[in-house]
Parts: structure tokens; sequence; C-alpha cells
């Protein structure tokens, strides 16, 4: 009997749908993408409406083979790549492939890999969005035209290959941008000037000896205010000074407080409000990303394949396979009404009907360029909770799939609720301000908490200022005690992975299934650092960013690549077309990159004194002359940076050449120029002992990932390694250890490894 062939991207997704069609399905992968534009030429045909190449990628030869064979001896094919753009273009090249006169090719969309979703998939197919496909070869011509037409030019400027391979230096269309965005924070960090100011804390006790503390808020009518703005004292307008006042040094502070203690104080104003703290929309590839990295410190893309992993399908015992979440590439935070009433079933049954909502909560986006072709991500089926699924998964799949569950369980949820209170104590012309809050109801505060660790973990009700209860305006009020706080203004934040993700999000730029990767070229380009879990943009990073804005300006910016992305979807909604957007990109793009290459100067032949460029062959990309075939001259990327080498004030100890600073992948050494006849390196150490070893010295160093650790120079013979950068100060408690910087909510910490022993201030 002639079977109906089912075409899937992974073996994991095969093996799961194939549980569920049976017998009369053949259900095979095709590993990824069958088909791309070519790795050594650009493969686009700028004269002729930008047309793409597309070619059979290499290695994939039995792959395609099979599919071919399989599919003429089936009755029926039906491909059901992963329902996004990406999916339909390899929809697309796989009818291409095996078209040949055969009608009976569909394309299904499975949401979710379980035995309703594929059944539904089955039930209803479709045609090829030719659409998608379209806004996806744009999408990747963009960026191959980007990448093929300026990556040269960054080399030919920097001549900096020597710090990695022979394929580090490059640009990306949305890349770039993010390495802008997080090259412009530091700027703002590196010139931010910090305001010194003071506060005034009072702690005031009841005629029943109860205390709480309250902060200065007014003085003479004026409101505490710090400027807006880093500037220095004397600059701070006339104005602002007339409704405001702040307390800019410490003998100020010492007149405001011995003059707030000799007042007599009572309380003015009492104000008590119940308020209602909303759950969190369930979760978009988004918010997925930003919520695993903030609570489950997983890197976007580990987020992204663990989630990839969750929707395949897992080995639950008996159950045998099955999808455990809905697909996890969307930006909607739209619900089925089936599944939200399930979820309201499982509330009142295992929460109480005092956590359900009198109607299902919907939930909207005022977001422009949200696709609302998927629901949000959510559990595939209720029956499947976190207890029951926990034996099957591993470690990080658990702690994903509860974070999933406990956000959409959360959703469906009543509000939490709080009593919030707010006083004012006055005293002359000081007033003090205090406020706290207390838990009337948890409401989904029971199952998440989108702003701290799980809810359980917790106490909510405890706050570190509670307000007494019974307290009534016009009650005296005794000053028990009083202190000044020096504090400085801070400059902006770093960027997280987290935090940069949503500000791509906000921005409009790239689209939320390319955030993983666009981050992870950043480290892998050497761009960008991570220290103390912030994003800090190396030297190269610098460099690089300061050629393309400089140069291009016109595309890597953050309206241009919004706009862009704006007119990619579009393409998708059937509201523009491809060589429209191409155009919109290309015109601006090209005259930029004309007038750049007339600015940079490129390496010259030795042998004829032509122009070298780039060329790309099947090991890489090397220099050619463009004197060819009359000059044959070529040498690789490596040989011809080994120049423009920053040297060290001293010689090598072992042949006696010039010492020189080096980039590796691991970060940054000395080495001889006489490498490789001579293969001396020295660690570039912090002068800092080793607290294990008592030998060696503390070094920078970095992880494959281009995360930021510290070791001993003498590993592997000794393996001191902390995450938190060394002080040279030994610990004062067990005196075994040196104390390290630590970062919580952006306050530096010192403490010691070894006995957690913290140093106070």
């Amino acid at each position: 009997m002639t079977k109906n062939l089912v075409l899937v991207e992974s073996p994991s997704k095969a093996k799961t749908i194939s549980k569920y069609l049976g017998k009369n399905y053949i259900v095979e992968a095709t590993i990824g993408h069958i088909r791309d534009l070519p790795k050594t030429t650009l493969g686009v045909d700028l004269k002729n409406d930008y047309q793409p190449k597309i070619v059979n990628i290499r290695g994939k030869s039995e792959v395609l083979k099979k599919i071919k064979s399989l599919s003429q001896k089936s009755s029926k094919i039906f491909i059901a790549t992963d329902p996004d753009r990406e999916g339909e273009a390899i929809a697309q090249d796989i009818s291409e492939l095996i078209k040949n006169g055969n009608e009976n090719i569909h394309r299904v969309l499975f949401i979710e890999i379980t035995e309703k979703g594929v059944k539904e998939g089955m039930a209803s197919p479709l045609k090829i969005n030719e659409n998608l496909v379209q806004s996806q070869r744009a999408r990747r011509v963009m960026d191959r035209i980007i990448g093929y037409q300026i990556s040269p030019l960054l080399w030919n400027h920097l001549h900096l290959i020597e710090h990695s391979s022979d394929s580090a230096l490059s640009a990306g269309r949305v890349q770039s941008v993010a390495l802008r965005i997080i090259c412009e924070r530091e700027v703002e960090i590196n010139s931010f000037i910090p305001i010194e100011y003071w506060s005034i804390i009072g702690t005031f006790k009841t005629s029943n000896d109860e205390t709480f503390d309250a902060k200065l808020f007014s003085y003479a009518g004026k409101n505490y205010k710090l400027p807006e703005s880093a500037i220095l004292d004397e600059k701070v307008s006339e104005e602002f000074l007339k409704t405001y006042f702040y307390i800019k040094n410490e003998s100020e502070a010492q007149k405001f407080l011995e003059d707030c203690c000799n007042q007599e104080y009572k309380i003015t104003r009492i104000e008590k409000k119940i308020v209602n703290r909303n759950p969190a929309a369930p979760f978009t590839t988004s918010t997925l990303q930003q919520e695993a990295s903030k609570k489950l410190y997983y890197r976007p893309r580990q987020t992204m394949q663990l989630a990839q992993r969750l929707y395949e399908g897992i080995e639950l015992g008996s159950d045998s396979s099955v999808g455990l979440i809905t697909y996890m590439r969307t930006d909607s935070t739209r619900l089925n009404p089936e599944t939200v009433q399930d979820a309201r079933d499982f509330i009142a049954n295992n929460y109480g009907k005092e956590y359900l909502p009198n109607s299902p909560k919907v939930y909207t986006t005022k977001k422009s360029n949200v696709q609302d072709a998927h629901e949000a991500i959510r559990p595939t089926s209720l029956k499947y909770t976190p207890a029951y699924v926990k034996p099957f998964l591993s470690k990080e799949l658990f702690k994903l799939y509860e974070l999933v569950w406990n956000r959409f369980i959360a959703c469906q949820m009543n509000p939490a609720q709080m009593e919030q209170t707010s006083l004012d104590i006055s005293g002359g012309e000081f007033v003090f301000r205090a406020s706290g809050s207390t838990m009337l109801f948890r409401g989904y505060l029971a199952v998440y908490d989108e702003n701290g660790e799980s809810a359980e973990e917790e106490d909510i009700d405890e706050k570190a200022n509670r307000i007494p209860k019974g307290l009534y305006e016009n009650q005296n009020l005794d000053l028990k005690e009083i202190k000044k706080n020096q504090h400085f203004t801070k400059p902006p934040a770093r960027f997280s992975e987290s935090t940069l993700v949503k500000e791509l999000d906000n921005l409009g730029i790239g689209r939320p299934s390319t955030y993983a990767s666009i981050i992870s070229t950043l480290y892998d380009r050497g761009y960008v650092n991570q220290q103390d879990r912030k994003l800090i943009p190396s030297d190269l990073g610098i460099k690089v960013n300061n050629i393309l804005v400089s140069n291009f300006e016109d595309v890597f910016n953050i309206n241009f690549t919004a706009k862009m992305e704006a007119e990619l979807d579009d393409i998708a909604e059937g509201q523009n077309d491809y060589k429209t957007v191409l155009n919109d990109f290309y015109i601006p793009f090209s005259k930029d990159l004309e007038d750049a290459e007339k600015r940079f100067d490129k390496p010259k032949c030795e042998l004829c004194g032509s122009d070298m460029e780039i060329k790309m062959g099947r090991f890489g990309r090397f220099l050619a002359c463009t004197n060819y075939p009359n000059c044959k001259n070529i040498k690789s990327l490596k040989e011809a940076s080994n120049q423009q080498e920053e040297l060290v004030d001293e010689k090598c100890p072992k042949c006696g050449s010039d010492l020189v600073y080096r980039n590796s992948k691991f970060g940054r050494f000395i080495g001889c120029t006489k490498y490789p006849e001579c293969d001396y390196t020295k660690s570039i150490t912090m002068n800092i002992k080793c607290p294990k070893c008592k030998e060696g010295e503390i070094v920078q160093r970095m992880t494959k990932r281009r995360k930021v650790f510290y070791g001993c120079s003498r590993y592997p013979e000794c393996d001191y390694a902390s995450w938190d950068k060394p002080t040279d100060q030994v610990c004062p408690n067990c005196e075994n250890d040196v104390l390290v910087m630590k970062y919580k909510s952006g306050e530096e910490t010192l403490l010691c490894n070894s006995c957690k022993f913290v140093l106070e201030e």
C-alpha cells in the first residue's frame, strides 16, 4: 500500500509526530535548511531585482536523495516544517526539489506537537504562503549583502585579524545595531559625572513604643528632588532651586540633621488605599528569553534550544513522546478560549474559587509590529503538571517548563491585593514621608512573581519598614533617632542579556526569534564580553562600531533598521513586495558603501603594487591581488595582519626577541614576535597573589563564550577560579582567601568566596 510522506526539520519532531499519525505515514526529517545562498560568492544578482541564487547546501546530498526517493513513492506529501517564515522558506525549497509535476503536495502547520495538534494540522492542509517566503528571502538577502560587502572593508581598515579566526571580523544588519546600542551605553557610562547628595532618615516612635522610619521629603515648601542630568553642583539652574531642594554635601546634611532634632512632630496626613497588582501576560518569545535570563540565568540561545525540545517532544514514560509547550516563536499574547477554560478549571480545583476572576483574562499588546499567527507560549495540556513531568526532564528542561507553566496559570488568576499606607510627619518646616504596604490577598502571587524569585520562597507580607497599625492624623510622634546618608547618582546600567533583548524588542529591532543568534554572534566575533552578567564592548567591538557608524550612518541606525523590519513584516502580510523593500534598503546602503570604499585604503600587493582584496575560498577568506591573472599573489589574512603590534617593554626570556600584546578567544596575553619559532607566552596578571597556591598571580581570562572569570597564572597546577573580580584585600575572617567584588542591584559588595564573609561598610 502506498504511504503518505510527512516532512519536518528535526528527527525528534519526526519521532513524536510519527507516533500520532500511525503506520500509513512515513515521517522524515530534513535536519534544518536544505538550500541557501552559496558560501563563496555574494549569491545575489544586484542588477536583476536582487534575485537570489539558491543552491543545495553542501553535505545534504544523502538527505536530498532520500527525500526525493520517498516522495516518488508517496501518494500524498505533507510539508510540516515550523510554522514561521523560516519554516515556510524551507517548505518552498522542499516543494521545488520534489515537485516534478506532483500536485499532491500540502503545507500543514503544527502549533503544538500533541495528538490533537497534529491531527488538527493534518485535517487543515494549506498552500505554501508565498508572502512569508518572500519576506524570509528579503531578510536573508539584506543580511548577505551587508555581511559580504562590509566585512572586507572592516578588515582592510582595522588590520586586526590576528586576534582570532580569519572570519572573525564581520558586520550584520541587526547585529551591528545591537553592538551600537551597547557601545553608546558605554559612552554614556564613561562620560557620566556623578552628583553627590545626602538623605536624612528619621526613626519615629509612637506612644506604644512602636517605631518606623521616614525620609525627609520637603523643607520650607520645597520638595526634595535631584537634578535630572548629571551636572556639577554650581550648574544647577536657579529655576530648579526655586521649586526643589537637595542636600549637596555633608556640612549641609549636618545642618539639616541638627535643625530636625529641634522640632516637635505629628502626623499631618495619612492615606490608605487598596491597590491591585495584576499578573503579567503569558510568555512571548521575547519575554520568555528575558525571564529565563533573569530568573534562571539561561542565555537566550540556551532558552530557545530548551524550548525547541519542549515543543518537539519529550519521552514521558507510558505516554511516550509528547510536545509539552506550544510553538516557541511568537510575539502574540493571545490564548485560545478552550485552553483558558482548562486553566480556569485547574485554578478553581487547586487554589479555590477566590483565586478565579469572574471572566477570563484577555491580553493584548500595544506594539504595532506584532504578528498574531500563533498563540502565546503555554503548556499543551494541563494534564502535564510540573510535578508529573519532573521525573522525565533534565534539571534545565524542568526549570524552563515550570516557568512557562507558572506564568500561564498565573495569567488567569485574580490580582494580588495590598493595602498601601502613606503618611506625612511634620515638624516646623520639615516634612518626613513614610510608606508601606500589607498583603491582603496573594492572588496570582501564590503561583508566580514576575518581580522576584518563586513566590513560595519569600514572605511577601514582611516589609523592612512596616507601618504600625492604628496611626491617625494629628498624632504626636517622638523623633527617636536621625541619621544622614551619603549617596552619588549612578550612570545608566550596562545591558544584561535580558535587558538587551527587552531593548531590541521595544525598539522593533530584529525579530524575537533572532535575538539569541544576535547575542551569540556578538560574543563569537569578540565584539562583546560579559562580566558580572553585564555586556561590555571590547576594544575591537568599539572600533568596529565606530567604523560602521561613521561610514554607514544611513543603514546602521535604530530608525532605519526598525523601518526595514516593519517593511519585512509588510511583505509577510502582502502589503509590500520584495523588490520595493530591497530598493529601500540597497539604495542608501550602496551610496554609503561607495563613499566608504573611497575613504578606506586597501592593502597593496608587494609584487606589483596593485590593490589586494579579500576573496572567499573553500578554506575561508584570503587576500588576493586585483591584478589577477597578471599577478597571482595571494596570502592568508593572518600572514597579512602580522603588523602594528603593541610592543611590551621587555624581551623574550627564551630567545631574546621583542614581546608584544596579543589577543586570543580566551583574552589578552603577551607573546613572542618570533612565533611560531618561539612559543613563549606570558599571562597579563593583576598583581594579586593567588590565595590558593601562594605562588602564582591572578589573571583575567575568558570562557569560550566570552564570559570573564579570574584564575591562577599557574593553571593547571593551581585551579583557583572566581567569577567575581578579586581584590588585594585578604579576608579578615578566615585569612585564607581574598575578598572579591560582588554586584547586586547595582551595589558593590566585598565578600569572601571561601567563608562567605561580607565586609560591611
